[in-house]
């Protein structure tokens, strides 16, 4: 039987290595923290139904700030609705750690507020129970 209900939350945290850098500054592209809301996703749906489920869609998707090696990267997803066998997903990535090369090659600092990256909204199928 489904546990499904509106609000049920599931929260991943990420470092970022330096290995996934693609762009000058450091910059990681956007695939990476989708991929993370891929993760969440599945996670969402082993809770609420028993089963992986399926990412279906997105229906926006808007990358706000950039995330670059070196982070570390908290990711959410969140039942929005729930149908038969679909549930939509709120989605947000937030930096909580930034590296900071400009001090040493290993140097990090926590943020005082977490900086929004990303945010989605995105539909998930799982079998009917």
């Amino acid at each position: 039987m489904s546990k499904a209900t509106i609000g049920l939350s599931v929260v991943h945290r990420r470092y970022v290595p330096y290995s996934h850098a693609h762009y000058a500054g450091n910059l990681v592209d956007g695939a990476y923290v989708l991929a993370l809301f891929g993760d969440v996703a599945t996670e969402v749906c082993i809770q609420s139904d028993g089963d992986e489920g399926l990412f279906a869609s997105y229906s926006d998707v808007q990358f706000l700030q950039p995330l670059r090696a070196g982070d570390v990267v908290e990711v959410t997803a969140t039942i929005t609705r729930i149908g038969n066998r679909s549930r939509d997903l709120d989605f947000s990535a937030y930096v909580v750690c930034r590296g900071r090369p400009d001090k040493s090659e290993s140097a990090a600092e926590v943020l005082t507020e977490p900086l929004e990256i990303t945010r989605a909204k995105g539909t998930v199928v799982v079998p009917v129970q």
